[in-house]
């Protein structure tokens, strides 16, 4: 009988710790690419870090991927030294050390993505999506660094800018989404009477407005027993931190219900009406409205049907929020063209390389400061 017991809680214990090898910790690696750009030369070298947010600082092993490919280095360091075009790719990491119950591993971290390029020119453009209104820099480099003659810089295969060779670098001024694009450079050098023309790869150029359009969001039967609603109002915001404080505006047929709030959501009576919010940033001079959402109402030629929208998660005062910024005066800055077409001329030399590729709508209600709306409708 003793060992039938015996038998049975070894069977049991075996069975618990079975069940948490490989287990996922509650958090997640981050990964960092350590060197300056995510877009090298084949060549050149690459360096990436693995971090884990673990306060009781354990010992962990560091998996890397490539891909779904796992690599075989586990440093909190990946080195990649002499690159070749093969090594491009989105990379990963993940933590992992072994305990009483098993080997535990964190979830995967978000990916890295490093372009190898085989080719002789690399438009290089940071690697964060700029912001309506700032400047953009972009860097022409040329394989060998030559005593360049003339860069010419293109967005989506029109030309936008020229300057001689030796400022390989391009500014930007007072982005707006009319900026959105891919942009690549031509460079021209001479070498024993000779001119020799490269082009880069395309590089895609992210905009981000600092404020975007909100969404309003209606959730009937929010109180049944007060018979109340939620209007929520869903915006992104991109503005860098420390990011100025957003103040939200609710309103039932143009008239706004209350006053302002930081909070994006509000509580009202379940009544037929025309919702719309609005969200402002006092110190960046910035607001934008949503579309007028009808609820209850019959459809006529003032009051279009209610459309279904989908449902958003909530947002907190940490989550980022997005709004539309008043587009502001053009800066002084070079001039752009967009006669001239993108030129074929390529590369002529005995050494090849493999090449790789790799509104603000004007708010039909009133102004902040005016607080003649009815606030009767809000609880």
């Amino acid at each position: 009988m003793d060992k039938l017991i015996s038998l049975f809680v070894f069977s049991a214990l075996s069975q618990i710790v079975v069940s948490h090898v490989h287990t996922e910790a509650s958090f997640r690696a981050n990964i960092e690419l350590v060197s300056e750009h995510s877009r090298i030369f084949s060549g050149e070298r690459a360096r990436l870090r693995c971090s884990i947010p673990d306060v009781h600082r354990s010992n962990w092993t560091y998996l890397w991927f490539r891909g779904s490919e796992e690599l075989s280095q586990t440093g909190e360091e990946l080195n990649l030294w002499n690159t070749k075009v093969q090594e491009s790719g989105k990379y990963y990491c993940q933590g992992t050390r072994n305990t009483k119950v098993g080997k535990i591993r964190t979830q995967q971290s978000l990916p890295v993505e490093l372009k190898v390029d085989g080719g002789w020119a690399i438009l290089q453009v940071p690697r964060h999506p700029q912001l309506v209104g700032s400047t953009l820099e972009v860097t022409c480099r040329v394989r060998g660094n030559p005593r360049l003659e003339e860069i010419i810089l293109y967005k989506d295969g029109v030309e936008v800018m020229r300057q001689n060779g030796h400022k390989p670098d391009f500014y930007l001024t007072n982005l707006s989404l009319e900026d959105l694009g891919v942009y690549s450079c031509r460079a021209s050098w001479d070498v024993r009477r000779q001119t020799l023309s490269v082009t880069s790869a395309g590089t895609h150029v992210q905009i981000l407005e600092v404020l975007s359009q909100p969404i309003l969001e209606i959730i009937p039967n929010y109180d049944t027993q007060l018979k109340r609603m939620k209007l929520t109002c869903h915006v992104q915001y991109n503005a860098p931190a420390p990011a100025p404080p957003i103040d939200f505006y609710f309103y039932k047929n143009n008239r706004r219900l209350g006053p302002a709030t930081s909070d994006n959501y509000n509580l009202v009576k379940q009544t037929p009406g025309l919702y719309s919010c609005k969200a402002r940033v006092p110190q960046l001079d910035l607001s934008k409205s949503s579309e007028p959402k009808n609820f209850g109402l019959r459809a006529t030629g003032n009051f279009p049907p209610a459309a279904s929208l989908p449902r958003f998660p909530n947002l907190s005062s940490h989550q980022p929020i997005q709004f539309t910024p008043v587009k502001s005066t053009p800066s002084q800055g070079p001039p752009l063209k967009t006669s001239q077409p993108v030129p074929t001329t390529l590369l002529t030399t005995d050494q090849v390389f493999n090449s790789a590729t790799t509104q603000n709508q004007a708010n039909p209600f009133e102004e902040p400061g005016d607080m003649s709306g009815d606030s009767a409708d809000s609880l």
